[in-house]
Protein backbone atom coordinates (compact mmCIF):
# COMPACT_ATOMS: atom_id res chain seq x y z
CA UNK A 1 0.00 0.00 0.00
CA UNK A 2 1.51 3.07 -0.91
CA UNK A 3 3.39 4.87 1.84
CA UNK A 4 4.11 8.53 0.99
CA UNK A 5 6.87 9.92 3.93
CA UNK A 6 9.92 7.83 4.05
CA UNK A 7 10.19 6.61 7.67
CA UNK A 8 13.14 5.29 9.69
CA UNK A 9 12.51 1.96 10.96
CA UNK A 10 12.85 1.26 14.32
CA UNK A 11 12.09 -2.60 15.71
CA UNK A 12 10.16 -1.69 18.41
CA UNK A 13 6.88 -3.99 18.34
CA UNK A 14 3.49 -3.45 20.37
CA UNK A 15 1.24 -7.00 20.57
CA UNK A 16 -0.89 -7.60 17.76
CA UNK A 17 -3.86 -10.06 18.59
CA UNK A 18 -4.03 -13.21 16.49
CA UNK A 19 -7.93 -14.06 14.68
CA UNK A 20 -8.76 -15.50 18.20
CA UNK A 21 -12.19 -14.16 17.87
CA UNK A 22 -13.67 -16.16 14.54
CA UNK A 23 -15.04 -14.09 12.25
CA UNK A 24 -17.46 -14.74 9.86
CA UNK A 25 -18.81 -13.80 6.65
CA UNK A 26 -22.05 -13.76 7.52
CA UNK A 27 -21.84 -12.38 10.54
CA UNK A 28 -24.67 -9.78 10.38
CA UNK A 29 -26.83 -12.03 8.00
CA UNK A 30 -30.08 -11.10 10.69
CA UNK A 31 -28.40 -8.14 12.73
CA UNK A 32 -27.69 -5.88 9.88
CA UNK A 33 -28.33 -7.68 6.51
CA UNK A 34 -28.20 -4.33 4.53
CA UNK A 35 -24.54 -3.68 5.81
CA UNK A 36 -22.72 -4.47 2.84
CA UNK A 37 -24.92 -2.61 0.12
CA UNK A 38 -24.85 0.76 2.55
CA UNK A 39 -20.78 0.28 2.60
CA UNK A 40 -20.63 -0.31 -1.68
CA UNK A 41 -23.08 2.80 -1.91
CA UNK A 42 -20.69 4.81 0.23
CA UNK A 43 -17.75 3.98 -1.83
CA UNK A 44 -19.26 4.20 -5.17
CA UNK A 45 -20.41 7.92 -4.37
CA UNK A 46 -17.24 9.07 -3.44
CA UNK A 47 -15.57 8.07 -6.58
CA UNK A 48 -18.28 10.27 -8.29
CA UNK A 49 -15.94 13.13 -6.96
CA UNK A 50 -12.88 11.31 -6.05
CA UNK A 51 -11.24 9.14 -8.44
CA UNK A 52 -8.30 8.32 -5.93
CA UNK A 53 -10.87 6.96 -3.17
CA UNK A 54 -10.12 3.52 -3.99
CA UNK A 55 -6.29 3.86 -3.39
CA UNK A 56 -6.81 5.48 -0.81
CA UNK A 57 -9.35 3.01 1.04
CA UNK A 58 -7.07 0.53 0.13
CA UNK A 59 -4.00 2.29 1.75
CA UNK A 60 -6.10 2.80 5.09
CA UNK A 61 -6.84 -0.35 5.49
CA UNK A 62 -3.41 -1.65 5.31
CA UNK A 63 -1.97 0.77 7.63
CA UNK A 64 -4.83 -0.10 10.11
CA UNK A 65 -4.29 -3.50 10.02
CA UNK A 66 -0.27 -3.18 10.61
CA UNK A 67 -0.61 -1.64 13.71
CA UNK A 68 -2.45 -3.26 16.09
CA UNK A 69 -4.71 -5.43 13.93
CA UNK A 70 -7.60 -4.37 11.52
CA UNK A 71 -9.27 -2.60 14.84
CA UNK A 72 -10.19 0.45 12.79
CA UNK A 73 -7.35 2.80 15.43
CA UNK A 74 -6.70 4.55 12.37
CA UNK A 75 -9.78 6.49 12.63
CA UNK A 76 -9.19 7.68 15.93
CA UNK A 77 -8.58 11.34 16.39
CA UNK A 78 -6.28 12.91 18.65
CA UNK A 79 -7.19 13.87 22.24
CA UNK A 80 -5.37 15.90 24.91
CA UNK A 81 -1.59 15.10 24.46
CA UNK A 82 -2.24 11.77 23.04
CA UNK A 83 -1.41 11.77 19.43
CA UNK A 84 -3.33 9.45 17.18
CA UNK A 85 -2.01 7.71 14.14
CA UNK A 86 -3.92 9.58 12.26
CA UNK A 87 -1.20 12.01 13.13
CA UNK A 88 1.75 9.74 12.60
CA UNK A 89 4.08 11.17 10.17
CA UNK A 90 3.43 7.77 7.22
CA UNK A 91 -0.34 8.72 7.76
CA UNK A 92 -0.34 12.66 7.09
CA UNK A 93 -1.56 11.86 3.65
CA UNK A 94 -4.47 9.40 4.65
CA UNK A 95 -7.67 10.76 3.41
CA UNK A 96 -10.89 9.17 2.16
CA UNK A 97 -11.48 8.70 6.17
CA UNK A 98 -15.13 10.04 5.27
CA UNK A 99 -16.30 7.34 2.89
CA UNK A 100 -15.43 5.03 6.37
CA UNK A 101 -17.49 7.73 7.91
CA UNK A 102 -20.24 8.44 6.42
CA UNK A 103 -21.02 4.53 6.14
CA UNK A 104 -21.22 4.43 9.65
CA UNK A 105 -23.60 7.49 10.19
CA UNK A 106 -26.06 5.28 7.41
CA UNK A 107 -25.30 1.93 9.35
CA UNK A 108 -26.27 3.66 12.64
CA UNK A 109 -29.49 4.92 11.04
CA UNK A 110 -30.40 1.54 10.26
CA UNK A 111 -28.65 -1.09 12.48
CA UNK A 112 -27.44 1.11 15.91
CA UNK A 113 -24.84 -0.18 17.78
CA UNK A 114 -24.50 -3.39 15.77
CA UNK A 115 -21.44 -2.65 12.49
CA UNK A 116 -17.89 -1.97 14.14
CA UNK A 117 -15.75 1.25 12.14
CA UNK A 118 -13.25 -1.75 11.64
CA UNK A 119 -15.84 -3.68 9.40
CA UNK A 120 -16.76 -1.34 7.43
CA UNK A 121 -13.05 -0.35 6.39
CA UNK A 122 -12.17 -4.01 5.62
CA UNK A 123 -15.24 -4.36 3.44
CA UNK A 124 -14.80 -0.60 2.12
CA UNK A 125 -11.08 -2.07 0.95
CA UNK A 126 -12.83 -4.83 -0.69
CA UNK A 127 -14.96 -2.61 -2.60
CA UNK A 128 -12.36 -0.22 -3.51
CA UNK A 129 -10.48 -3.34 -5.45
CA UNK A 130 -13.73 -4.89 -6.80
CA UNK A 131 -15.05 -1.39 -8.16
CA UNK A 132 -11.35 -0.94 -9.87
CA UNK A 133 -11.94 -3.68 -12.18
CA UNK A 134 -10.28 -6.24 -9.21
CA UNK A 135 -11.46 -9.43 -7.72
CA UNK A 136 -14.35 -10.00 -5.63
CA UNK A 137 -14.62 -12.04 -2.10
CA UNK A 138 -16.36 -12.78 1.04
CA UNK A 139 -14.98 -10.06 3.67
CA UNK A 140 -15.17 -12.18 6.99
CA UNK A 141 -16.78 -9.88 9.27
CA UNK A 142 -17.30 -9.79 13.77
CA UNK A 143 -13.66 -6.94 14.25
CA UNK A 144 -14.19 -5.26 17.37
CA UNK A 145 -13.07 -1.79 17.56
CA UNK A 146 -9.58 -0.40 19.37
CA UNK A 147 -9.48 1.72 21.98
CA UNK A 148 -6.14 2.94 21.54
CA UNK A 149 -4.20 4.84 18.76
CA UNK A 150 -0.69 5.91 18.62
CA UNK A 151 1.02 8.16 16.49
CA UNK A 152 4.35 6.94 17.52
CA UNK A 153 3.32 3.08 16.73
CA UNK A 154 3.24 4.01 13.10
CA UNK A 155 6.75 3.68 12.87
CA UNK A 156 6.17 0.04 12.50
CA UNK A 157 4.43 0.64 9.09
CA UNK A 158 7.04 -0.72 6.58
CA UNK A 159 8.53 2.39 5.26
CA UNK A 160 9.30 3.06 0.90
CA UNK A 161 13.09 2.54 1.62
CA UNK A 162 12.95 -0.97 3.08
CA UNK A 163 15.34 -3.65 1.81
CA UNK A 164 14.10 -7.46 1.43
CA UNK A 165 15.39 -8.41 5.00
CA UNK A 166 13.56 -4.95 6.29
CA UNK A 167 10.39 -6.03 4.67
CA UNK A 168 10.63 -10.05 5.70
CA UNK A 169 11.21 -9.58 8.86
CA UNK A 170 8.54 -6.44 9.55
CA UNK A 171 5.63 -8.79 7.56
CA UNK A 172 6.40 -11.77 9.38
CA UNK A 173 6.23 -10.33 13.07
CA UNK A 174 2.62 -10.12 11.76
CA UNK A 175 2.23 -13.04 10.85
CA UNK A 176 2.68 -13.04 7.09
CA UNK A 177 4.51 -14.85 4.72
CA UNK A 178 7.25 -14.00 1.82
CA UNK A 179 4.27 -14.62 -0.74
CA UNK A 180 2.00 -12.26 0.86
CA UNK A 181 4.61 -9.50 1.02
CA UNK A 182 4.58 -9.78 -2.46
CA UNK A 183 1.00 -10.38 -3.16
CA UNK A 184 0.05 -7.43 -0.72
CA UNK A 185 2.77 -4.86 -2.83
CA UNK A 186 0.47 -5.46 -5.69
CA UNK A 187 -2.00 -3.14 -3.78
CA UNK A 188 0.69 -0.31 -5.43
CA UNK A 189 -1.54 -1.19 -8.75
CA UNK A 190 -3.52 2.00 -7.17
CA UNK A 191 -2.68 5.40 -6.35
CA UNK A 192 0.46 7.80 -6.14
CA UNK A 193 3.14 8.95 -4.36
CA UNK A 194 4.56 11.81 -3.52
CA UNK A 195 8.37 12.69 -4.43
CA UNK A 196 9.32 12.47 -1.16
CA UNK A 197 9.02 8.78 -0.61
CA UNK A 198 11.41 7.93 -3.82
CA UNK A 199 13.73 10.90 -4.18
CA UNK A 200 16.01 9.16 -2.75
CA UNK A 201 16.02 7.06 -6.02
CA UNK A 202 16.20 9.16 -8.32
CA UNK A 203 19.42 11.88 -6.43
CA UNK A 204 22.77 11.25 -4.87
CA UNK A 205 21.78 7.09 -4.40
CA UNK A 206 24.89 6.62 -3.21
CA UNK A 207 28.46 7.57 -3.63
CA UNK A 208 28.93 6.14 -7.10
CA UNK A 209 26.03 6.80 -8.64
CA UNK A 210 23.20 10.06 -8.65
CA UNK A 211 20.04 7.33 -9.68
CA UNK A 212 19.44 3.98 -8.81
CA UNK A 213 21.23 1.71 -11.51
CA UNK A 214 18.21 -0.39 -11.56
CA UNK A 215 16.06 1.83 -12.42
CA UNK A 216 14.81 2.52 -16.51
CA UNK A 217 16.91 5.24 -17.49
CA UNK A 218 14.21 6.85 -19.38
CA UNK A 219 11.68 6.26 -16.40
CA UNK A 220 14.33 8.02 -13.85
CA UNK A 221 14.59 10.68 -16.44
CA UNK A 222 11.07 11.44 -16.36
CA UNK A 223 10.79 11.11 -12.51
CA UNK A 224 13.29 13.23 -12.03
CA UNK A 225 11.70 16.50 -14.23
CA UNK A 226 8.64 16.01 -12.25
CA UNK A 227 10.78 16.21 -8.90
CA UNK A 228 13.97 18.01 -8.92
CA UNK A 229 16.84 17.98 -6.36
CA UNK A 230 15.43 20.39 -4.49
CA UNK A 231 11.66 19.94 -5.11
CA UNK A 232 9.11 23.16 -3.61
CA UNK A 233 5.68 21.79 -5.42
CA UNK A 234 3.83 20.17 -2.37
CA UNK A 235 2.00 17.47 -4.53
CA UNK A 236 4.30 16.40 -7.02
CA UNK A 237 4.96 12.79 -7.41
CA UNK A 238 3.75 10.34 -9.56
CA UNK A 239 1.31 7.22 -10.02
CA UNK A 240 2.67 3.83 -8.65
CA UNK A 241 2.05 2.17 -11.79
CA UNK A 242 0.78 3.09 -15.63
CA UNK A 243 -2.74 1.93 -14.89
CA UNK A 244 -2.94 3.51 -11.41
CA UNK A 245 -6.85 3.79 -11.68
CA UNK A 246 -7.22 -0.10 -12.87
CA UNK A 247 -6.71 -3.24 -10.57
CA UNK A 248 -4.29 -5.27 -12.58
CA UNK A 249 -0.90 -6.97 -12.77
CA UNK A 250 0.57 -3.78 -14.35
CA UNK A 251 2.88 -3.12 -11.45
CA UNK A 252 4.57 -6.32 -11.36
CA UNK A 253 5.26 -5.88 -15.39
CA UNK A 254 6.65 -2.89 -14.86
CA UNK A 255 8.64 -3.74 -11.78
CA UNK A 256 10.17 -6.27 -14.29
CA UNK A 257 11.39 -3.57 -16.60
CA UNK A 258 13.12 -1.35 -13.77
CA UNK A 259 9.99 0.95 -13.70
CA UNK A 260 9.11 1.22 -9.73
CA UNK A 261 8.83 3.40 -8.05
CA UNK A 262 9.63 2.70 -4.23
CA UNK A 263 12.85 1.21 -2.96
CA UNK A 264 10.63 -1.84 -1.76
CA UNK A 265 8.99 -2.39 -5.09
CA UNK A 266 12.59 -2.81 -6.44
CA UNK A 267 13.87 -5.27 -3.33
CA UNK A 268 11.07 -7.45 -4.05
CA UNK A 269 13.66 -9.09 -6.95
CA UNK A 270 16.59 -9.47 -5.19
CA UNK A 271 15.89 -12.82 -3.55
CA UNK A 272 15.18 -16.10 -5.61
CA UNK A 273 11.67 -16.35 -4.25
CA UNK A 274 10.25 -13.24 -4.29
CA UNK A 275 11.53 -12.22 -7.81
CA UNK A 276 10.18 -15.68 -8.95
CA UNK A 277 6.83 -14.72 -7.27
CA UNK A 278 7.03 -11.08 -9.22
CA UNK A 279 7.80 -12.91 -12.19
CA UNK A 280 4.90 -15.77 -11.58
CA UNK A 281 1.95 -12.64 -10.96
CA UNK A 282 3.52 -10.88 -13.77
CA UNK A 283 2.38 -13.48 -16.11
CA UNK A 284 -1.07 -14.12 -14.26
CA UNK A 285 -3.46 -11.67 -13.63
CA UNK A 286 -5.54 -14.82 -12.21
CA UNK A 287 -2.75 -15.99 -9.86
CA UNK A 288 -1.91 -12.55 -9.00
CA UNK A 289 -5.50 -12.02 -8.08
CA UNK A 290 -5.72 -15.36 -5.86
CA UNK A 291 -2.63 -14.75 -3.97
CA UNK A 292 -3.90 -11.11 -3.19
CA UNK A 293 -7.19 -12.23 -2.41
CA UNK A 294 -5.70 -14.96 0.53
CA UNK A 295 -3.14 -12.32 1.75
CA UNK A 296 -6.23 -9.61 2.05
CA UNK A 297 -7.91 -12.28 3.95
CA UNK A 298 -4.89 -13.29 6.22
CA UNK A 299 -3.96 -9.36 7.17
CA UNK A 300 -7.40 -8.20 8.05
CA UNK A 301 -8.08 -11.32 10.52
CA UNK A 302 -5.55 -9.76 12.76
CA UNK A 303 -8.01 -8.21 15.53
CA UNK A 304 -7.62 -6.54 18.28
CA UNK A 305 -10.14 -4.51 19.48
CA UNK A 306 -13.06 -4.41 22.05
CA UNK A 307 -15.91 -2.65 21.24
CA UNK A 308 -17.90 -1.43 19.18
CA UNK A 309 -18.05 2.53 18.31
CA UNK A 310 -20.63 4.92 17.67
CA UNK A 311 -18.51 7.50 16.05
CA UNK A 312 -15.45 6.20 14.31
CA UNK A 313 -13.18 8.86 15.75
CA UNK A 314 -13.85 8.37 19.19
CA UNK A 315 -14.13 5.99 21.65
CA UNK A 316 -16.87 4.96 23.92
Amino acid sequence: MAAVVALTFAFLMFPISSPVRALSSNYYDHTCPQLESIVTSAVKKAMLNDKTIPAALLRMHFHDCFIRGSDASVLLNSKGNNQAEKDGPPNISLHALYVVEHAKKALESSCPGVVSCADILALAARDAVVLSGGPIWEVPKGRKDGRISMATETRQLPAPTFNISQLQQNFAQRGLSIEDLVALSGGHTLGFSHCSSFQNRIHNFNATFDIDPTMNPFFAARLRSVCPAHNKVKNAGSPLDSSNFIFDNAYYKLLLHGKSIFASDQALLTTPKTKALVNKFASSQQAFEKAFVNSMIKMSSLTGGKEIRLDCRVVR
